[in-house]
């Protein structure tokens, strides 16, 4: 049973200067991944074309909003006095983040802004859906001892951020089996024949191989 369970009681102070300092060591560990998150997230995305990639790399950035807030708070001795103020910072990157996941569900839902192919996509996702749960555990084990309404807030939040890893490494994993099924498309029997008899005036030279005449995946050259 923690100090919180027994009314009327709380941590010690030595106990309470070091959660104090957990929390400050979670918050900045959070804000340095999700900048450096942000930034190969937005980077790949744009070199893939990728919108969802793109999109994981801006909730990054609310993430860090949310964090810094935590941080600001608990950079003083009195870090109750800012409280509130940070309470309404989380609150409002968390009306940000549900606006995005909500966004982000109904494009999925009307079959838009898929998850291009992208290999450092793929191991941002992974790499996320490892460390960020163990981030927000900790943070909200410190919160919730020490007694702080914003730690465990922002904690949550980053919980909420990390079940958008699955989902964007489920999108780009089966964006390679989409590109590898394109890539094996097989030739129907006769296909590029008939192609190149529907083209007369093009010369067998600029038509390329058989197999090759109708756009067809792979055609064998004879």
């Amino acid at each position: 049973m923690t100090a919180l369970d027994l009314p009327g009681l709380g941590p010690s102070p030595a106990r309470r200067a070091s959660l104090q300092r957990h929390i400050r060591l979670l918050v900045a560990a959070t804000i340095t991944y999700n900048v450096i998150e942000a930034v190969v997230a937005i980077t790949a995305g744009a070199a893939a074309s990728s919108a969802a990639l793109i999109g994981f790399g801006l909730d990054s950035v609310v993430e860090v909003a949310s964090a810094a807030a935590v941080a600001w708070q608990f950079s003083v001795a009195d870090h109750e006095a800012r409280e509130k103020t940070a309470l309404r910072v989380i609150a409002i990157s968390s009306f940000a983040l549900a606006a995005y996941v909500t966004f982000d569900a109904g494009r999925a839902l009307l079959g838009a802004g898929e998850a291009e192919h992208s290999t450092p996509g793929l191991i941002l996702a992974a790499l996320s859906l490892l460390v960020m749960p163990f981030l927000s555990a900790a943070q909200l084990r410190a919160g919730r001892e020490l007694g702080s309404a914003s730690a465990v807030a922002d904690s949550k939040q980053t919980l909420l951020r990390t079940y958008l890893s699955p989902v964007l490494l489920t999108g780009l994993a089966l964006s390679v089996r989409r590109r590898d099924r394109r890539g094996r498309r097989p030739c129907r029997p006769g296909q590029g024949r008939s192609a190149a008899r529907r083209r007369p005036t093009r010369s067998r030279a600029a038509a390329g191989p058989p197999g090759r005449r109708a756009g067809c995946g792979r055609g064998r050259a004879r």
